[in-house]
């Protein structure tokens, strides 16, 4: 069992040193963030099951704190509610089950994070080209590949592995770090 464990950090650890290359795009991602948030827009995401659960946890650390006691910064999941989740999925489908709660909340100059490992998730390209349609900037977090996403949002954090939770591991270490830089643009 050691070994296991010592193996599955290693891998762990030479994944984080590989996003260590993608600080460029972290940084690109925070300026966007910093720009909506200044001009009064919000930041809203989705993503599906670990990604959902991902989605909630960046929403709250920009809505209620990441490490600073502070005023709440504008920021939603659309993975939530589940009166609309089940209310879209059955008269519309699932594909639109972002896109349809994006067309009644989202407004020009807000910022959607659609987070998905294989970059091909179809409710998220949904929400991605409505936001395009609506004037919306969307950035995607994926896997290595980017998979589809990676033609239509106009920012891809492409991480560097292909195994699920070794994407999820970063893409939350990701949002952590943009989540920081954000509030320590405001409050710091």
């Amino acid at each position: 069992m050691q070994n296991e464990i010592k193996s599955a950090l290693k891998q762990i650890r030479s994944n984080f040193l590989a996003l260590e290359e993608k600080s460029d795009i972290l940084e690109k991602i925070a300026n966007l963030w910093i720009e909506a948030l200044k001009n009064g827009n919000k930041i809203i995401f989705c993503g599906n099951g670990g990604s959902a659960a991902d989605s909630q946890h960046l929403a709250a650390e920009l809505m209620v704190r990441y490490k600073m006691i502070r005023h709440p910064m504008p920021a939603i999941s659309l993975t939530t509610d589940t009166s609309s989740l089940t209310a879209i999925s059955n008269d519309y489908g699932y594909e639109y089950v972002f896109s349809r709660q994006l067309e009644g909340i989202g407004n020009k100059g807000d910022i959607l994070v659609g987070i998905s490992t294989s970059g091909n998730s179809k409710n998220i390209i949904e929400a991605l080209k409505t936001a395009n349609n609506i004037g919306i900037k969307t950035i995607a977090f994926t896997g290595n590949s980017g998979g589809e996403i990676i033609k239509i949002a106009d920012i891809t954090l492409n991480v560097p592995s292909d195994i699920t939770n070794n994407i999820q591991e970063m893409h939350i270490a990701s949002g952590h770090i943009i989540c920081g830089l954000v509030e320590k643009h405001f409050f710091g």
